[in-house]
């Protein structure tokens, strides 16, 4: 293995080099450049889509794309609950994930529910396998984390299956409930120090 400034150069590079440099030859030749030319734009056409459609389940922007395809196959049921601002300023709930016990943080600014490295192996949830890597915007600048689901996540008497997370050993020990829990709830809003979470389909109390 070769270096070059120091770094290492993979061994697939000289076979992506040779494969590059074999295109650009084929390229040239008029009927084989032609069909080239068209199956590289199909190529780049369904890589765009195929990662658009992987953000989709994790950006509540993308939401109705999501609901579309049926990529998302979050669902939140239970009865209304209402959580007390706390001294800090900010909504705490104690939640239940996947039978782990965690006081999250309720926070509409967070695009995605964001669970630690120690949340996600007391809840016993993997890490999915990604095309590219997640970067994300936080407070300390971009981090990379993983995508993961949780089969169930109770806040009070709100249930949500099937729960899209990302994963980031960059959160601390902090675990957040984001707008893709929220967006899923019938409605959710704050009276007078007071955050009402409304689900659309309400059930009975959990017996845990």
């Amino acid at each position: 293995m070769t270096s070059v400034f120091g770094t290492e150069v993979p061994d697939y590079l000289p076979a992506v080099v040779g494969g590059v440099v074999l295109l650009l030859v084929l390229q040239r030749v008029p009927v084989i450049g032609g069909a080239i030319r068209l199956l590289v734009s199909f190529a780049i056409i369904g890589v765009v889509a195929m990662l658009v459609l992987e953000r989709a389940s994790i950006d509540p922007v993308l939401a109705p794309l999501a609901s579309r395809f049926n990529l998302d196959r979050q669902e939140v049921v239970g009865s209304e609950v209402r959580i007390r601002m706390a001294s800090d300023g900010h909504f705490w709930a104690n939640v239940s994930m996947n039978g782990a016990k965690r006081r999250m943080l309720i926070d509409s600014g967070a695009t995605m529910t964001a669970i630690s490295e120690r949340t996600a192996s007391a809840a016993d949830v993997s890490p999915e396998a990604e095309i590219v890597p997640v970067l994300l915007r936080t407070a300390n600048g971009l981090v990379q984390a993983k995508t993961a689901r949780v089969p169930e996540l109770r806040l009070g008497n709100i249930v949500a299956r099937d729960l899209k997370v990302v994963v980031s050993p960059a959160f601390g020990e902090m675990d957040v409930i984001g707008m893709n829990f929220l967006s899923k709830l019938k409605s959710w809003r704050v009276e007078e120090g007071t955050l009402v979470l409304v689900p659309h389909h309400p059930q009975p109390v959990s017996a845990d």
